[in-house]
């Protein structure tokens, strides 16, 4: 296979129609039958790589190149997402604004080149599939959720901890699922994750899931001051399934179909091996 094959793997698992902007193919490779995949893929993951006889370095998160600078352009994602929680859609657009211009100047200052001048000095091909796989997560969670808790018009925060400690990837980390704003005993409501759209979207983005009707938002990761305002409100729960454990299960959707091509899979750089 080569790397488009592969990048085409990815995207029609996720449903999409074209390369979003946080991935792509960033150096070509053809006769792949060898692959390292991890969460984080930079210099060191790649000289190891290369000792290891691997014929291509897949990363989910956008190390390097116009992924990493055009990251914030996926968050429009977000929108549709938000829309489905039932947020108006003009709502949805005004309350992302603020974030999505903070992530585009923060990336906007980053080393870009680093990864991208590593692989195409060691003439190592190099995919990153942020969005692709982060979708897969999404939607493999929720349905987990939704299939455990569906029946249950009560079910509490602890019995969302226990539905997603069912998938081995939250099974397996130490760094376990964790009630970050109730607790519980507290009713869980309606129970959305949110785990694509690039990075998180802040308070006004949260603040619009919980007036919309969202009981219990379960996402990858919140900073701490997101978590304050939540808490200060008080109008909804928060579970961090986890950054790591969340990105494997994406991950592992793409790795596993790749597996099933004949492609050998190298878990590495905080992928959490599901078997």
């Amino acid at each position: 296979m080569n790397t488009k094959e592969i990048m085409d793997i990815a995207l029609e698992l996720a449903g999409l129609d074209q390369v979003p902007p946080d991935s792509g193919v960033i150096v070509e490779g053809e006769n792949i039958k060898k692959v390292a995949i991890g969460i984080d893929m930079e210099l060191a993951e790649m000289m190891l790589a290369r000792e290891l006889g691997v014929d291509l370095v897949i990363t989910h998160h956008p190390t390097g190149g116009s992924p990493r600078i055009d990251l914030h352009k996926v968050m429009d994602n977000q929108i549709d997402r938000m829309v489905q929680a039932g947020v108006p859609i003009n709502k949805a657009q005004k309350a992302l604004s603020e974030k999505k211009a903070e992530i585009q100047r923060g990336f906007h200052v980053s080393n870009y080149d680093r990864a991208v001048s590593t692989a195409k000095l060691l003439n190592m091909p190099f995919i990153g599939v942020h969005s692709p796989t982060d979708i897969l997560a999404e939607r493999k969670v929720q349905g987990v959720l939704d299939s455990k808790l569906g029946v249950n018009p009560k079910s509490t925060l602890q019995d969302v901890i226990d539905a997603l400690e069912t998938l081995p990837e939250y099974k397996k980390t130490l760094a376990k699922p964790t009630i970050i704003v109730g607790s519980k005993n507290d009713y869980a409501g309606r129970v959305f994750v949110t785990m694509a759209g690039g990075t998180g979207g802040g308070i006004n983005v949260a603040k619009a899931y919980f007036e919309a009707g969202i009981g219990t938002l379960v996402v990858m990761h919140m900073p701490e001051d997101v978590i304050k305002a939540i808490k200060e409100q008080n109008i909804g729960n928060v579970i961090i399934a986890g950054h790591m454990a969340s990105d494997s299960v994406g991950i592992n959707e793409f790795a596993n179909a790749l597996e099933n091509k004949g492609i050998e899979i190298l878990r590495m750089s905080g992928l959490i091996d599901p078997k």
